[in-house]
């Protein structure tokens, strides 16, 4: 049991640099991972349906299959933009999903990825609400997605809190 509360210990510096230590919570240690890594998943599935690495369109497992039906999707999520600005939107967000899924996998840049991300998933879950009714945003759990994400960056801003010496509210 020592092991365990060792391994619970956070390694922190306060203002006047001496070093401390911070007991961490089990569920902290262990969620933060689990959570980081599906929104991660989450965003590299979306990007890999796009190009039909999970089946061609209709099939079971794919929910557009190919470029084009996301591009189409798109259009149809962002209905208040000309039609032909819906490729470059589908071409930025898939940029966009690809790197932050890579940047969380990789633990860089926590804090400015956790909230990037929950502000791209808050922007999916408004336009799906506004374009499809809120069931569509609730069915795929964007909403919860981005409340992860928000979780995500305010773990790291109070983790970064931490190693500079300040609480979250001095910032």
């Amino acid at each position: 049991m020592r092991t365990v509360e060792k391994t619970m210990q956070a390694t922190a510096f306060t203002n006047d640099g001496k070093l401390t230590r911070e007991k961490t919570g089990a569920a902290e240690w262990l969620l933060v991972p689990c959570v980081r890594l599906a929104l991660a998943a989450g965003f590299l599935s979306s990007v890999a349906d796009r190009f039909g690495l999970w089946g061609p369109p209709g099939s079971p497992k794919a929910a557009w299959g190919n470029w084009s039906n996301f591009v189409k999707y798109t259009a149809v999520l962002n209905f208040f933009l000309p039609q032909r600005i819906a490729p470059m939107l589908a071409v930025v967000v898939t940029i966009a999903e690809s790197s932050l899924g890579v940047l969380l996998i990789l633990r860089l840049w926590k804090r400015e990825v956790a909230a990037l991300s929950a502000g791209l998933l808050c922007l999916f879950a408004l336009a799906m609400s506004v374009a499809l009714g809120v069931k569509a945003p609730l069915d795929y759990s964007v909403f919860a997605a981005s409340g992860a994400a928000t979780m995500l960056f305010l773990q790291a801003q109070k983790k970064e809190g931490r190693q500079t010496g300040m609480s979250v509210s001095q910032k």
